[in-house]
């Protein structure tokens, strides 16, 4: 059950479009500092060399739910997060939408990949110095560094958490409009793989007809 709630949870995250008046408020822009430009420079550059990645992954939110599955990316556009058992979800976007897969209800949902946050990961070039998204805050840590990005449109909030000395993409954390936490946690990755570009592909279900 837990696994469940958990995976509605990130679909939820990945497809929300508007954040609460009291999300937006906390997610006001500081101004970036020296040590800020040269950082965010840093971590542009990483995210704009990666092609390709490949990894497991460990979701929670802060409700307590929990997924495992892999994570699949092909920038530019391209998505497929799959989960594990028992869970019946898959998520993927093929550089036009963003499709969430129902299996066991047999029903899928697209939204304009634009739309989502999950944009801000698989677009061609990520840029960290423009207005939208906009870099709102900054946190290092011994050997972390997250940068959270909103966007203009109030379309969510999402957190990018990087190793550092070498710099690698550990996490992303995606807050909704209830506050509601859930993170990726990306275990073992590879960058640079090849990828079949049939994973970002999902077959239309027929329509059901009455006999």
């Amino acid at each position: 059950m837990k696994q469940m709630v958990s995976v509605a949870l990130l679909v939820g995250a990945l497809f929300f479009s508007g954040l609460g008046e009291a999300a937006a408020k906390v997610e006001e822009a500081h101004p970036l500092s020296a040590a800020d430009r040269k950082d965010l420079s840093r971590i542009q550059d990483y995210m704009n060399r990666i092609t390709t990645l490949q990894s497991t992954f460990l979701q929670a939110s802060s409700n307590g739910g929990y997924a495992e599955g892999t994570l699949y990316l092909s920038r530019p556009g391209k998505m497929r997060i799959e989960y594990d058992p028992p869970a019946q979800f898959l998520i993927v976007a093929d550089g036009t939408w963003l499709i969430y897969h129902d299996k066991e209800l047999e029903q899928m949902t697209h939204l304009p990949l634009g739309s989502t946050p999950a944009a801000i990961i698989v677009d061609e070039k990520m840029s960290l110095f423009g207005d939208d998204p906009k870099v709102t805050r900054i946190e290092r840590g011994p050997g972390v560094i997250a940068v959270t990005l909103v966007s203009n449109d109030d379309e969510g909030s999402i957190t990018l958490v990087f190793g550092d000395r070498p710099l690698v993409l550990k996490k992303w954390i995606v807050i909704d409009a209830q506050g509601v936490r859930t993170s990726v946690s990306l275990l073992s990755s590879q960058i640079g793989v090849a990828l079949d570009d049939k994973l970002f592909k999902v077959k239309l279900l027929q329509q059901k007809t009455d006999p």
